[in-house]
C-alpha cells in the first residue's frame, strides 16, 4: 500500500500484549489510573466555535469523535483502555492498517490522506475544539468512513496501544515551545518514542516534520541514540550541535555544526498554510522518517 509514494507496512500485528508500552518489556506496572501521567505538550485553550463549526460539530461529533476519554472536557484516556485490534474494529467496522496523526490542526493533511486511501484507517488526534471541528467538516463534506477524531492527550493514547496495533505515525510541525525552559514540554521524549515504537508495527514508521531548526535538533537528540527506533534518512543536513532558545536563535549560525541524517519531503503530506507560511519566512522545513526496529 503506498501514500503518494510512502510504503505502509503490512497488517496490524495479531498478537497483543496490553503491556504499557513505555515500561520495560515484560514488566507490570500496575493499573493505568496509577501510572506517572506526562509534562503536557500544550496548553489548554478555550476555543469559541463559529457558527459554521458549531454546526458541523453538531453534524459529525456522533460520527467521528471518538468516546475514549475518563470524562467530559477531559483529555486524559479512559483508565481501562486498551487500544487494540478490538477497539479499532469496534470503531472503525474492519481492522486495515491504521495511520495516526499526532496534533492534526485545522485536518487539511488527514483528511486528504483518508479520501486518496480509503483502503487504511486514519486517527487524528487533535486538543482544541475549532481544529477538531474543521476536521469533521472537511471529512463530513468528503463523507469519509474511514477517519475518526481522538480530542486526547497523544501520549496517553500511546501509553496504551496494544503492540502493533498502529502501521505508521505522523506528526508534523508540533508546537516548538521556543524558550529553552519549555523545551521539556516538546511532545517528542524518550517515553513517547518508545511508546509509539512498541505499538507500531513491524517495520512501521514514526514521520516527523519541523521548520524549527533547534527542533530538528532536538529530534536528533532524542530519537538517534534510541535502540527501538531507527533514523531511515538518507539525507545529510547541518545542523548546530547547541540549542538555542527564543531570543537567541539568531546566534545558531556561529554555533559548531555537524551533520545529521535527515528525509526528503514525505509525498503523503499535503502542503498546508501552516507550512507555506513557514516556506514564505524562510525557514528549512526538516523531514524524519523513523522504522521500528525488529526485536532480536
Amino acid at each position: 500500500m503506498d501514500i503518494a509514494g510512502m510504503s505502509i507496512a503490512g497488517q496490524v500485528s495479531a498478537e497483543q500484549t496490553g503491556e504499557d508500552p513505555s515500561s520495560g518489556a515484560g514488566e507490570d506496572d500496575g493499573p493505568r489510573s496509577a501510572r506517572h501521567r506526562p509534562v503536557l505538550s500544550f496548553v489548554r485553550r478555550s476555543g469559541r466555535l463559529d457558527k459554521r463549526l458549531q454546526k458541523a460539530w453538531d453534524a459529525y461529533a456522533d460520527s467521528y469523535l471518538l468516546p475514549l476519554n475518563d470524562g467530559e472536557n477531559s483529555l486524559s484516556v479512559s483508565d481501562d483502555l486498551l487500544f487494540d485490534d478490538a477497539t479499532i474494529e469496534r470503531y472503525w467496522g474492519n481492522t486495515r492498517p491504521l495511520v495516526v496523526e499526532v496534533g492534526t490542526g485545522q485536518g487539511e493533511n488527514i483528511v486528504a490522506a483518508a479520501l486518496a486511501h480509503p483502503e487504511l484507517n486514519f486517527l487524528a488526534l487533535e486538543v482544541y475544539d475549532p481544529g477538531i471541528a474543521h476536521t469533521m467538516l472537511l471529512a463530513g463534506k468528503q463523507g469519509l468512513d474511514n477517519i475518526r477524531i481522538g480530542q486526547l492527550n497523544a501520549p496517553e493514547l500511546f501509553a496504551c496501544a496494544a503492540e502493533g496495533s498502529i502501521a505508521e505515525v505522523w506528526t508534523f510541525f508540533p508546537d516548538p515551545w521556543p524558550k529553552m525552559k519549555h523545551h521539556k514540554r516538546r511532545i517528542i521524549q524518550e517515553s513517547f518514542a518508545r511508546s509509539i515504537s512498541k505499538a507500531l508495527v513491524e517495520d512501521g514508521v514514526w514521520r516527523i516534520a519541523t521548520d524549527i531548526e533547534d527542533y530538528a535538533l532536538h529530534v536528533h537528540e532524542v530519537l538517534d541514540p534510541l535502540d527501538c527506533l531507527e533514523n531511515v534518512g538518507d539525507l545529510s543536513v547541518s545542523l548546530p550541535v547547541e540549542h538555542v532558545g527564543k531570543g537567541t536563535a539568531d546566534q545558531a549560525a556561529g554555533l559548531p555544526h555537524r551533520d545529521f541524517p535527515e528525509s526528503e519531503r514525505f509525498e503523503g503530506r499535503v502542503l498546508t498554510n501552516f507550512e507555506q507560511k513557514g516556506i514564505a519566512a524562510g525557514r528549512v522545513i526538516h523531514d524524519f522518517t523513523y522504522r521500528k526496529v525488529r526485536a532480536s
